[in-house]
Protein backbone atom coordinates (compact mmCIF):
# COMPACT_ATOMS: atom_id res chain seq x y z
CA UNK A 1 0.00 0.00 0.00
CA UNK A 2 1.33 3.42 -0.98
CA UNK A 3 1.92 6.50 1.11
CA UNK A 4 0.97 10.01 0.01
CA UNK A 5 2.78 13.31 0.48
CA UNK A 6 0.74 16.48 -0.03
CA UNK A 7 2.80 19.63 -0.62
CA UNK A 8 0.55 22.62 0.02
CA UNK A 9 1.13 25.87 -1.90
CA UNK A 10 4.93 25.91 -1.91
CA UNK A 11 4.85 28.64 -4.53
CA UNK A 12 7.20 31.54 -5.16
CA UNK A 13 4.73 34.19 -3.95
CA UNK A 14 4.55 32.46 -0.54
CA UNK A 15 8.28 31.95 -0.29
CA UNK A 16 10.08 34.99 -1.68
CA UNK A 17 7.31 36.88 -3.49
CA UNK A 18 4.47 39.18 -2.51
CA UNK A 19 3.55 37.13 0.60
CA UNK A 20 6.96 35.54 1.15
CA UNK A 21 8.73 35.06 4.47
CA UNK A 22 12.14 33.72 5.52
CA UNK A 23 10.81 30.64 7.31
CA UNK A 24 9.16 29.46 4.08
CA UNK A 25 12.44 29.74 2.21
CA UNK A 26 14.12 27.64 4.90
CA UNK A 27 11.81 24.69 4.07
CA UNK A 28 13.01 24.25 0.49
CA UNK A 29 15.79 21.70 0.96
CA UNK A 30 13.82 19.61 3.47
CA UNK A 31 10.71 19.52 1.26
CA UNK A 32 12.73 18.61 -1.82
CA UNK A 33 14.39 15.73 0.05
CA UNK A 34 10.97 14.47 1.23
CA UNK A 35 9.61 14.61 -2.31
CA UNK A 36 12.65 12.70 -3.59
CA UNK A 37 12.19 10.09 -0.85
CA UNK A 38 8.53 9.56 -1.80
CA UNK A 39 9.49 9.23 -5.47
CA UNK A 40 12.26 6.73 -4.67
CA UNK A 41 9.76 4.64 -2.68
CA UNK A 42 7.26 4.83 -5.58
CA UNK A 43 4.79 6.61 -3.31
CA UNK A 44 2.45 9.38 -4.49
CA UNK A 45 2.97 13.15 -4.30
CA UNK A 46 0.28 15.79 -4.77
CA UNK A 47 1.01 19.50 -5.11
CA UNK A 48 -1.65 22.11 -4.44
CA UNK A 49 -1.40 25.47 -6.15
CA UNK A 50 -3.07 28.54 -4.75
CA UNK A 51 -4.53 29.91 -7.99
CA UNK A 52 -6.07 33.32 -8.55
CA UNK A 53 -7.13 35.27 -11.60
CA UNK A 54 -6.45 38.88 -12.56
CA UNK A 55 -9.63 39.96 -10.71
CA UNK A 56 -8.24 38.69 -7.37
CA UNK A 57 -8.66 42.06 -5.62
CA UNK A 58 -12.39 41.98 -6.43
CA UNK A 59 -12.93 38.59 -4.72
CA UNK A 60 -13.88 38.12 -1.08
CA UNK A 61 -10.38 36.89 -0.26
CA UNK A 62 -8.83 39.80 -2.18
CA UNK A 63 -10.91 42.31 -0.24
CA UNK A 64 -9.70 40.79 3.05
CA UNK A 65 -6.12 40.22 1.91
CA UNK A 66 -5.51 42.95 -0.68
CA UNK A 67 -2.14 41.67 -1.87
CA UNK A 68 -2.12 40.11 -5.32
CA UNK A 69 -0.47 36.70 -5.26
CA UNK A 70 -0.39 33.43 -7.14
CA UNK A 71 -2.03 34.84 -10.27
CA UNK A 72 -2.31 31.84 -12.59
CA UNK A 73 0.70 31.40 -14.88
CA UNK A 74 2.61 34.30 -13.28
CA UNK A 75 6.13 33.69 -11.97
CA UNK A 76 4.83 33.88 -8.38
CA UNK A 77 2.33 31.09 -9.10
CA UNK A 78 5.12 28.59 -9.89
CA UNK A 79 6.69 26.20 -7.40
CA UNK A 80 9.74 27.53 -5.59
CA UNK A 81 13.36 26.39 -5.81
CA UNK A 82 14.44 22.80 -5.24
CA UNK A 83 10.81 21.77 -4.75
CA UNK A 84 10.12 22.81 -8.33
CA UNK A 85 13.08 20.73 -9.49
CA UNK A 86 11.97 17.72 -7.42
CA UNK A 87 8.47 17.66 -8.92
CA UNK A 88 7.95 14.99 -11.55
CA UNK A 89 5.62 15.11 -14.56
CA UNK A 90 3.55 12.26 -13.12
CA UNK A 91 2.87 14.03 -9.80
CA UNK A 92 -0.69 15.24 -9.35
CA UNK A 93 -1.21 19.02 -9.32
CA UNK A 94 -4.40 20.56 -8.01
CA UNK A 95 -5.22 24.21 -8.50
CA UNK A 96 -7.34 25.73 -5.75
CA UNK A 97 -9.05 29.11 -5.73
CA UNK A 98 -9.38 29.34 -1.98
CA UNK A 99 -7.69 28.07 1.19
CA UNK A 100 -8.93 24.47 1.04
CA UNK A 101 -9.51 22.32 -2.03
CA UNK A 102 -12.68 20.31 -2.44
CA UNK A 103 -11.06 18.88 -5.58
CA UNK A 104 -8.31 17.46 -3.37
CA UNK A 105 -10.92 15.81 -1.17
CA UNK A 106 -12.78 14.43 -4.19
CA UNK A 107 -9.53 13.12 -5.68
CA UNK A 108 -8.79 11.20 -2.48
CA UNK A 109 -12.25 9.69 -1.99
CA UNK A 110 -12.15 5.90 -2.15
CA UNK A 111 -8.33 5.87 -2.29
CA UNK A 112 -6.46 3.50 -0.05
CA UNK A 113 -3.24 4.93 1.39
CA UNK A 114 -1.16 3.52 4.23
CA UNK A 115 -0.85 7.10 5.49
CA UNK A 116 -0.78 10.70 4.32
CA UNK A 117 1.65 13.45 5.28
CA UNK A 118 1.02 17.16 4.73
CA UNK A 119 3.72 19.81 4.42
CA UNK A 120 3.86 23.33 3.00
CA UNK A 121 2.67 26.85 3.67
CA UNK A 122 0.90 28.68 5.17
CA UNK A 123 0.47 26.29 8.11
CA UNK A 124 -2.35 28.10 9.91
CA UNK A 125 -4.37 28.79 6.76
CA UNK A 126 -3.96 26.51 3.74
CA UNK A 127 -2.23 23.55 5.41
CA UNK A 128 -4.86 23.52 8.16
CA UNK A 129 -7.76 23.89 5.68
CA UNK A 130 -6.53 21.12 3.39
CA UNK A 131 -5.71 18.80 6.28
CA UNK A 132 -9.34 18.99 7.44
CA UNK A 133 -10.56 18.27 3.91
CA UNK A 134 -8.21 15.27 3.61
CA UNK A 135 -9.43 13.91 6.95
CA UNK A 136 -13.03 14.33 5.80
CA UNK A 137 -12.29 12.40 2.59
CA UNK A 138 -10.33 9.60 4.32
CA UNK A 139 -11.34 9.54 8.00
CA UNK A 140 -9.75 6.14 8.73
CA UNK A 141 -6.37 6.90 7.14
CA UNK A 142 -3.61 8.05 9.49
CA UNK A 143 -2.71 11.64 8.59
CA UNK A 144 0.53 13.27 9.65
CA UNK A 145 1.45 16.94 9.85
CA UNK A 146 5.22 17.22 9.57
CA UNK A 147 6.11 20.28 11.65
CA UNK A 148 9.60 20.33 10.15
CA UNK A 149 7.95 20.81 6.74
CA UNK A 150 5.44 23.58 7.48
CA UNK A 151 5.67 27.24 8.32
CA UNK A 152 3.79 30.49 8.69
CA UNK A 153 4.62 34.16 8.71
CA UNK A 154 2.98 34.14 12.18
CA UNK A 155 4.50 31.44 14.38
CA UNK A 156 2.00 32.13 17.18
CA UNK A 157 -0.83 31.28 14.78
CA UNK A 158 1.11 28.22 13.62
CA UNK A 159 1.33 26.95 17.22
CA UNK A 160 -2.43 27.45 17.56
CA UNK A 161 -3.05 25.61 14.29
CA UNK A 162 -0.89 22.69 15.43
CA UNK A 163 -2.86 22.54 18.68
CA UNK A 164 -6.14 22.49 16.73
CA UNK A 165 -4.83 19.75 14.42
CA UNK A 166 -3.77 17.65 17.42
CA UNK A 167 -7.24 18.12 18.87
CA UNK A 168 -8.70 16.91 15.56
CA UNK A 169 -6.64 13.71 15.91
CA UNK A 170 -3.94 14.43 13.37
CA UNK A 171 -0.52 12.94 14.09
CA UNK A 172 1.97 15.76 14.64
CA UNK A 173 5.53 14.68 13.84
CA UNK A 174 9.03 16.22 13.98
CA UNK A 175 8.10 18.79 16.65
Amino acid sequence: MKKLLIVVDYQKDFVNGSLGFKEAEDLDEYLASLIDQYHQNKDDVIFTFDTHQNNYLETQEGKNLPIEHCIKNSDGWKLYGKVNTAKKEYDICIEKTTFGSLELGNHLKDKNYQNITLVGVVSNICVLSNAVIVKSALPETPIFIDVKGISSNDLTMQAKAISILENLQFNIINK
